[in-house]
């Protein structure tokens, strides 16, 4: 593009002999001007290929010819060459592990959140300029094919966005690895508002096919369900019980290639959809009754078609368990196939196989590997459970109790017979092996067992995730300690040194070069294009917060972001955003914890003082939320529709007018996080604290430059120690002080009276200002603020609101803003997805990085 500078940066080198004069702000650059070559027979040679692979596909995949073929045909014919490219990758990344005999990682989790595949695959690959100019030179625009691919409907929030960029942070660091999941056909849901109530819709990401899978009809596995278990006499005289399941599902793998950064390697993603033994009812069929002859055919697919469904109710609660067996039987069941395959005995599964599971939800994996290791292969008791606690890890993302999940013993007795009676004898031999120890205190036993007595019987997944682990880890410095000293106490203080930390990271390659590619052209053109391959070079762009030229390139970069997000805004909500205007974004799962509701609370006690202070120079403002609430999360989708209810006041005020918008964007994905992250001024990171794990919401946003306003909780603690206390905006309570208001009670009503903006706030919600279809709406919310403050969102709201104003009067000052801005980009290259990924490898892992 023409646009050189006069040397780069360095560590101890200033920054002024740099010129960024003719970098145009407006300009949408590509960070693959920077793999070689960019000119010249070879690139020409490489734009030839390309062109050719893509028309035919179009012609003999797609059945399409170039003049009658439309967008959609361009789009999957483009993805089919592309995918072509990374095919030739992953079939070298797979011999080469075979060949050295690599260990392998399995990373098991109910959500990968991979987002659109197409530039990820050609802008890890380095043929992002080859693709557009080989479509450009076809008539077609590579830019609008990107947004003709669905989101995968694969995850809602950050659990499944984590395991994505841990999937191709490990291709990135070379070590061989699958990501094991369920195929959702419908994902969690599509959202919509009605009337500003959120309405759940089924996601149709499949309708029009997914060019990135490969389908592996061999590879399928059955799982079985309920029935009895019997025990059978050996011909050694030894007893082995026998499960006869009544009935089963076949899983049958998809395989997604996931390429790393440059292409250094390729794993995958294995997915398995769940297919009935029998198609139909033959004989139903045949007696006229053609809706009952597909019910169990429908019943079992029911597995596949649904991430988290609703678990209120008996059936769907079945439903999560069996979901959870289904993937974890399949899982495992492949991976020893594949073991036995290349190395033939199981006892040396250690060797070559490490199983992370991310979150409580796979850990029902752990009592079916003692199943398929006793029952299955033979193997002896206390050398299964050796092998299953030396290849399982387990990564923990919440103290929050409804998330440590727990089954009762009556369902698993009846659903999966076999794995309670394995459970039961893991948790007899656990508790026998401490009382041997000396620990006969019944209420340290009663924390650790594996079953909870009280109201009813219950299966601790948590406890057995632990217990089945040779690891166990948080994800964030605070989030490791509250585990040690809340949920796991007894645990640690019986296995010291078995919980470690591990705090998250991003993959850099979608949340900034693909996000924000005019910043990161600005990036390079400051440290060079080495910071592309190592993320510890950010911290040279410290030298440029103090370059004006810089931050007004910065700057202008940003506001370009603003423009393109306020015309997506138009487009879907007719809401006219002011650019110039503070962008204050909350976009992330809607729960109490999270506090929306108290950015809202924020949010009408600003726009009170606007309508009675309408002459003060107030520095414009729009807040934008995103994110799904549960289905079954009747306080969250309420807080969904106060933020609707709040936007209709406000944007229609003719007093406010610009100086104050409220957005809500519905249906939030990895390609709206996209969109809204790179225009991002103010990123709210308020969970109460002490309850949010990590986050990486945060990290992506600071990644990006803007500036965090946030409680000292999770990774924002580490946050905070990088990039420094005066570049980010803390405020709150403490975990600590959180507990201790806990314990003394959760009453507000003083805290309330003595904040006159937040006793208004709550006055106008109670009595209808917000809802006058129905001035009754909220009552039962003002009432749980005033008298049970759980979230400490009253507690927090004076503080919160000062600090807001603190927002306000530093981005007054451009210089000051700027500065923070741009240092925040440079000290974020610790929370690097590649860095927390070398870590799990070296320490908790022990499989390095292949070798060259």
């Amino acid at each position: 593009m023409g646009h050189n500078l006069t040397r780069h940066a360095s560590s101890g080198e200033g920054c002024r002999a740099l010129s960024f004069s003719n970098l145009e702000p407006d300009s949408t650059p590509s960070i693959m001007e920077h793999f070689p070559p960019a000119t010249g027979p070879a690139a020409d040679d490489a734009i030839t290929a390309f062109r050719e692979r893509v028309t035919e596909k179009l012609k003999y995949h797609v059945g399409k010819d170039a003049s009658h073929a439309l967008e959609h045909d361009w789009f999957v014919a483009t993805a089919l060459a592309t995918r072509d490219y990374v095919t030739r990758h992953w079939m070298d990344s797979t011999r080469r592990t075979y060949r050295e005999g690599s260990k392998r990682v399995y990373y098991f989790s109910l959500e990968f959140l991979i987002g659109r595949q197409l530039f990820e695959a050609l802008g890890n690959l380095g043929l992002i300029e080859t693709a557009r100019q080989a479509l450009q030179d076809l008539g077609v625009d590579l830019d609008r094919l990107r947004k003709r691919e669905s989101d995968p409907a694969l995850g809602n929030g950050g659990l499944g966005r984590l395991a994505a960029c841990y999937l191709e942070a490990m291709s990135t660091m070379r070590i061989p690895a699958y990501g094991y999941g369920i195929r959702y056909d419908h994902g969690i849901f599509r959202q919509a508002l009605t009337d500003g109530w959120q309405v759940e819709l089924p996601e149709d990401w499949l309708s029009s096919g997914n060019p990135w899978e490969f389908e592996r009809p061999e590879v399928t596995y059955t799982i079985g369900f309920g029935g009895r278990v019997e025990m059978e006499e050996r011909p050694d005289g030894t007893a082995r019980a026998v499960w006869h399941p009544a009935d089963s599902v076949r899983a049958v793998a998809y395989d997604t290639p996931i390429t790393g950064w440059r292409g250094a390697h390729v794993n995958t993603l294995r997915l398995w959809s769940a297919r009935a033994a029998d198609p139909l009812s033959l004989d139903d069929f045949n007696r006229g009754d053609h809706v009952g002859a597909l019910a169990e055919r429908v019943r079992m697919e029911t597995i596949s078609r649904v991430l988290y469904p609703n678990d209120q109710t008996p059936a769907g609660h079945e439903l999560r368990l069996r979901q959870e067996i289904f993937f974890a039987s399949a899982s495992l069941q492949d991976i020893l196939r594949r073991h036995q395959a290349q190395h033939g005995d199981l006892l040396s599964l250690p060797d070559h196989v490490t199983i992370q599971i991310n979150d409580t939800h796979p850990a029902i994996a752990i009592p079916e590997m003692m199943r398929l290791l006793v029952d299955e292969h033979g193997i002896n008791w206390e050398l299964a459970w050796d092998i299953t606690r030396s290849v399982f890890n387990y990564t923990n993302h919440t103290l929050l109790p409804e998330a440590l999940e727990k089954w009762s013993v009556p369902l698993l007795e009846g659903l999966l017979p076999r794995h309670m009676q394995i459970i039961f004898l893991i948790n007899s031999l656990h508790l026998d092996e401490l009382r041997v120890r000396g620990c006969e205190d019944p209420q340290v036993l009663s924390a650790v067992s594996l079953i909870e007595e009280n109201g009813g019987r219950h299966v601790r997944m948590g406890n057995v995730a632990f217990l089945g682990s040779a690891h166990i880890n948080g994800v964030s410095a605070l989030h490791t300690e509250l585990m040690r000293t809340t949920v796991f106490r007894e645990f640690e203080t019986l296995y010291p040194r078995r919980i470690v930390n591990k705090t998250n990271g991003i993959t850099f390659r979608r949340w900034l070069y693909q996000a924000n590619p005019s910043l990161t052209d600005l990036i390079i053109r400051a440290v060079g294009p080495t910071v592309l391959d190592d993320e510890s070079r950010l911290k040279e762009l410290e030298a440029f917060a103090e370059d004006a030229t810089f931050r007004d390139r910065f700057a202008a970069i940003r506001r370009a972001n603003k423009v393109a997000l306020g015309r997506l805004v138009a487009e879907r909500l007719s809401i006219p955003l002011n650019p110039d205007a503070i962008f204050d974004v909350h976009i992330k799962r809607i729960h109490e914890y999270k506090r929306q509701l108290l950015n809202l609370l924020e949010t009408i006690a600003l726009f009170n003082e606007m309508r009675a202070h309408p002459t003060a120079q107030w520095v414009p403002r729009v807040k934008i939320f995103a994110g799904k609430a549960a289905p079954g999360y009747q306080r969250a989708k309420l807080i969904i529709k106060l933020a609707t209810d709040v936007a209709r006041l406000v944007n229609r005020d003719p007093v406010v007018r610009d100086r104050l918008k409220v957005v809500f964007l519905p249906n939030y994905n990895v390609s709206l996080a996209e969109s809204i992250i790179p225009a991002a001024d103010v990123s709210e990171q308020i969970s109460t604290a002490g309850m949010e794990a990590s986050g990486t919401g945060n990290m992506k946003l600071g990644l990006n430059g803007a500036l965090t306003i946030g409680t000292l909780d999770g990774a924002n603690i580490e946050m905070r120690q990088h990039v420094g206390d005066e570049n980010m905006f803390i405020f709150g309570l403490l975990a600590e002080d959180v507990a201790a208001r806990r314990r003394t009670g959760l009453d507000a009503t003083e805290v309330i009276a003595a904040s006159p903006a937040l006793t208004q706030v709550l006055e106008d919600l109670a009595s209808g200002v917000y809802s006058p279809d129905d001035a009754s709406r909220y009552r039962s919310l003002v009432n749980d603020l005033r008298h049970h403050d759980h979230f400490m969102v009253c507690a927090d709201f004076e503080s919160y609101r000062a600090t807001q104003r603190q927002v306000a009067a530093e981005y007054r000052e451009p210089v000051g803003w700027w500065r923070k801005a741009i240092l925040n980009t440079a000290r974020m290259g610790w929370f690097s997805a590649d860095r927390a990924i070398l870590e799990y490898a070296h320490q908790i892992w022990d499989a390095g990085p292949e070798k060259t």
